[in-house]
């Protein structure tokens, strides 16, 4: 009774393979972790819109009719305001590091952000918009550029 070299189990085709990187998640968990990333109502706009709110200023969210659809908008003032996060938007902090495996495409994608962020920016700032942009390492440091930003505001009035 002779087994095969297809038989025996270790020269059987595997049915799973997996790709040789230094993820821990297998594709599907991967795919489902990064789904969960979400575009709105993020917890650093959440903190920063309570902020607003307690301190008497009323606004919109994420009006899709101006460029870049602003996370905050305060009509009244003509004030955009964007919660970038480090990561996603290239900020020089230390959260913003560059993953080490397929590091050319996610450096082609942040920058593709960046220059579409510097577009928009600079589109509102020609229709007549102030913008303001709260970088999410400034919030977990304190509400310090919330406050500076709202200063600037009651000062404006």
């Amino acid at each position: 009774m002779s087994l095969s070299l297809l038989e025996h189990s270790s020269y059987a085709p595997r049915r799973f393979t997996r790709r040789k990187t230094l993820d821990h998640l297998t594709p599907a968990a991967r795919s489902a972790n990064m789904a969960k990333i979400r575009a709105t109502e993020t917890s650093p706009e959440k903190l920063v819109r309570s902020k607003l709110f307690n301190q008497g200023f009323r606004f919109r969210k994420n009006d899709s009719r101006l460029p870049g659809r602003p996370d905050i908008v305060l009509p009244k003032y003509k004030v955009a305001v964007f919660v970038n996060g480090c990561f996603w938007h290239g900020h020089d902090c230390r959260r913003a590091s560059l993953p080490k495996t397929n590091s050319s495409t996610w450096q082609q994608k942040i920058e593709k952000n960046k220059l579409r962020d510097q577009k928009n920016i600079s589109d509102l700032r020609s229709q007549g918009w102030s913008v303001h942009v709260i970088w999410t390492c400034s919030l977990a440091a304190g509400m310090n550029e919330i406050s500076d930003v709202l200063c600037g505001l009651r000062k404006n009035l």
